[in-house]
C-alpha cells in the first residue's frame, strides 16, 4: 500500500514542487520508482578499477567523447593502467592516475562539447556557468542552448592534458574528489563518472608535492587492475543499474531533492544545483 501511495505522489510530483508538507524523500521516489525507469549498467562501457582497498567502477560517456573513449578502452586491452597507479591527491580537487613514464605513442583529442541533443533535460534552476544545466543520459550536462558538455561535478572522470587542448590521450586520468570544480567546464574531456567506490578515491591521504602529487613512490597507491567489464567473467562483473534521467521517477527525484520535506527542513530550498543531483545508481541483483 505505501508503494503505491509513493507511487501516485511521483505522478504528481511537479505539481506539489512547493508543497513540502507532502514529505516526498528523494529514498521515497527511489523505493517507489519501477524497474522500468531504471537500465542496466553496459558491460563494454563500464571500467573496474581494483585498488588495494576496493573497486571502483566508472561509467564511460562514448557519446559525449567517443575519442577519448576509445584510447581508454584501448589502454585498458594493451594492460596499461594494470601498471599505473594514483600519483596524485589534492584537496578538494581531484586525484589523479597515470603510469610513469608515460607512454607517447597514443593521440589526443579535445572532445569539450558536442551539439545540444533532445535527450538533454534542463533543470528549471539558474545555473552559474551556463545558459542551461540539467541531465542527459545519466550524466550532469550543461548547454549554450546550441552545445552542451558535460558538467564537472563530483565523482566526473575526465582526462588530464597539457597546454595544447588536444594533449589529453587519455593515459592520465582524474575524478573529482572535491567541491564541483565547473570552471574546468568545456576546458577538460569528460569521459564518464564513478559510480560506485568513490570512498577509495576521495579518501585517500592528500598529497604533500606541488598539486597534490605524491613525492614518493611509497605515498603512491598502486592500480592492481582495470578492465573493461565486458572483459571479465559474468560473475565478476558489477551488477548496477541507474535511474534513466528522462524518467517519471528521475523527475520526481529532483523535485524531492529541491524542496525536502520532513520535520527537520524547515525552510526547504526550492531550488537545487546539477552538482548537487548524483543519478542515482543501485544493485541489480544479487
Amino acid at each position: 500500500m505505501r508503494k503505491l501511495v509513493l507511487a501516485a505522489l511521483i505522478a504528481a510530483a511537479p505539481a506539489q514542487a512547493q508543497d513540502h508538507t507532502q514529505k516526498l524523500s528523494p529514498d521515497d521516489v527511489l523505493m517507489a520508482s519501477p524497474a522500468s525507469d531504471w537500465q542496466a549498467l553496459d558491460p563494454s562501457d563500464t571500467l573496474v578499477m581494483t585498488l588495494p582497498r576496493g573497486r571502483v567502477v566508472i561509467r564511460l560517456a562514448p557519446d559525449f567523447a567517443p575519442n577519448s573513449v576509445a584510447n581508454i578502452k584501448q589502454l585498458v586491452q594493451r594492460g596499461y593502467f594494470d601498471k599505473a597507479a594514483i600519483v596524485r591527491s589534492q584537496d578538494n580537487f581531484v586525484v589523479q592516475w597515470a603510469q610513469d613514464p608515460e607512454p607517447p605513442d597514443t593521440k589526443g583529442w579535445a572532445e569539450f562539447e558536442r551539439n545540444r541533443t533532445n535527450s538533454f533535460l534542463p533543470l528549471k534552476d539558474r545555473d552559474t556557468y551556463a545558459a542551461e544545466a540539467g541531465f542527459d543520459n545519466g550524466f550532469a550536462a550543461a548547454s549554450d542552448g546550441r552545445r552542451e558538455w558535460l558538467a564537472h561535478c563530483y565523482g566526473v572522470v575526465g582526462v588530464g592534458r597539457d597546454n595544447a587542448p588536444d594533449s589529453g590521450s587519455g593515459i592520465e586520468l582524474y575524478a573529482v574528489t572535491g567541491q564541483a570544480p565547473r570552471a574546468l567546464d568545456r576546458n577538460m574531456t569528460v569521459t564518464g563518472r564513478v559510480v560506485k567506490g568513490m570512498e577509495f578515491l576521495s579518501a585517500l591521504p592528500r598529497g604533500t608535492g606541488e598539486l597534490g602529487f605524491y613525492e614518493t613512490a611509497s605515498e603512491k597507491t598502486p592500480i592492481l587492475t582495470v578492465k573493461l567489464a565486458a572483459d571479465l567473467p559474468p560473475a565478476e562483473r558489477p551488477k548496477l543499474e541507474w535511474l534513466k534521467t528522462g524518467s517519471p521517477s528521475f523527475a520526481a527525484y529532483v523535485e524531492a531533492r529541491r524542496n525536502r520535506g520532513g520535520p527537520f527542513y524547515v525552510h526547504p530550498a526550492g531550488a537545487v544545483d546539477i552538482c548537487s543531483i548524483t543519478p542515482p545508481v543501485r544493485a541489480s541483483g544479487p
